[in-house]
């Protein structure tokens, strides 16, 4: 199973690609949907959260308060570390058990849609990553107009996650968002078939023998770090990179010839 990191920035258009993807059919693991789940009542993360940022992060229900908690994280380094040190390894088992879960069902291709990839370092356990990329300008115009902020609002919450620009170089797949939905949706429909070629048939080989499929992971992952090198950037010039709001869709293949 090919096991594909699909990532953004706020406002990139990150979610209709997620949508876009699972109506073709391709499984899509949504990790906020997964942070929420680490986080219900009863639960050792919330627990643990409690533990360390007090009951002022509880609704009344027993719920995490997630405003309250983020006014409390947000522009505080140490406190964010601390929130994610918790949050993080609940949120990682619980993908663990859904591709688990995804894999025993015989997918071919599974989706992980995180905004954090890069950053959680969840990319490493990726076969492939798409990143769905937009200009910074268009981000603060969507920004503003979706959720009725001041300028100086989006740009804060802009300037509050790593810009999208430093992604694609961890990109095998660049998706942009910068034109209409038809040209965004074409774009999909070229990245889907690039996976499922990518996947090939040898995943069935690895569905119907597991240690078979347990080292082919291994390796796709040891090759992506070691050799293709992912993440680091080779100080190479590739096309739509200088300017970003021309990028198109690309493969790592296609860059590198």
């Amino acid at each position: 199973m090919l096991v594909v990191g699909l990532t953004g920035g706020i406002a990139s258009g990150k979610s209709t690609v997620s949508k876009q993807l699972q109506a073709h059919g391709v499984p899509v693991i949504d990790l906020d949907v997964l942070a929420r789940v680490a986080v219900e009542p009863d639960s050792y993360a919330l627990s643990a959260l409690v533990a360390h940022f007090g009951q002022q992060i509880l609704k009344p229900d027993g719920t995490l308060n997630r405003e309250k908690l983020g006014s409390i994280v947000f522009g505080n380094e140490r406190e964010r570390k601390v929130l994610n040190s918790i949050v993080h390894p609940a949120v990682r088992r619980l993908l663990a058990w859904e591709l688990v879960k995804a894999w025993i069902r015989g997918e071919k291709v599974c989706v992980v849609d995180a905004p954090l990839l890069i950053e959680a370092g969840l990319w490493r356990m990726c076969g492939a990553i798409v990143v769905v990329y937009c200009s910074e300008i268009l981000q603060l115009q969507r920004l503003r107009s979706r959720n009725d902020l001041s300028l100086a609002d989006a740009q804060a919450r802009l300037s509050s996650q790593a810009p999208l620009s430093s992604k694609l170089k961890y990109a095998d797949y660049v998706i942009d968002n910068s034109g209409p939905i038809a040209d965004l949706s074409a774009q999909v429909d070229r990245v889907v078939d690039r996976l499922h070629r990518r996947a090939g048939w040898s995943w069935i080989v690895s569905w119907l023998v597991p240690p078979v499929g347990i080292i082919r992971a291994a390796l796709r992952v040891g090759w992506r770090l070691y050799f293709q090198r992912v993440g680091k950037d080779k100080g190479r010039s590739t096309r739509g990179e200088k300017k970003p709001e021309e990028i198109e869709l690309r493969d790592r293949k296609s860059r590198s010839s």
